[in-house]
This record gives structure tokens, C-alpha cells and sequence, in this order.
């Protein structure tokens, strides 16, 4: 457990504070300046996502949470693929009505 002083960032604060300092071509240090973060902190969160895209997807900080959102996303396109089928034959069967 960290001390009472210590900040909790989420997943996505941290992924889009990398993504500030890979997009802006800033040091860390500027980067963690203007965020109000500690340059230990971002420049660690950068060095654990470059190994983590160096090993490959799941692995490493944040590898949990793509998992859960890889997994979610593949839910999303079975149920619209379910919905769009469904939909299909609603419109055949329609359609065949509407001729006699």
C-alpha cells in the first residue's frame, strides 16, 4: 500500500500522457510538467509501454485492460452481426409480403 500522498492514475490518464509525449515531440519532463505528474512516474509509464509493444499485446501494464476491451469489442460485432442477420430476414420476408 502506498503512502497517503501518493497518486492513483487510471489505464487511460496514463496511456494518453504517452501518447502526449510520443505525439508532441516534448521531452518527458515538459510533458509531466504541464500534466502536474511526476517525470519519474510518466517517464517509467513510457519505458513499461515501449517493452510492453516490444513483447507483444496483453503483456505488461495495461495488457488486462486491452484484454478486457478486445474482449468486449468481439461481444459488440457478434451481437450487431446477430442484429444485421436478423434484419436481413425481416427485409426478405417484407419485401415477399409486399409482392402479393
Amino acid at each position: 500500500m502506498g503512502s497517503k500522498y501518493t497518486k492513483r492514475y487510471s489505464d487511460e490518464y496514463k496511456r494518453d500522457a504517452i501518447e502526449l509525449v510520443r505525439s508532441s515531440g516534448r521531452t518527458v519532463t515538459e510533458v509531466a510538467r504541464e500534466l502536474g505528474v511526476s517525470s519519474e512516474s510518466l517517464r517509467g509509464w513510457v519505458k513499461r509501454d515501449r517493452a510492453a509493444q516490444e513483447t507483444g499485446p496483453g503483456a505488461g501494464p495495461g495488457g488486462d485492460a486491452r484484454d478486457e476491451e478486445l474482449k468486449r469489442l468481439r461481444k459488440l460485432t457478434a451481437e450487431q452481426a446477430k442484429t444485421i442477420e436478423i434484419l436481413k430476414k425481416a427485409t426478405a420476408f417484407f419485401a415477399k409480403e409486399s409482392d402479393r
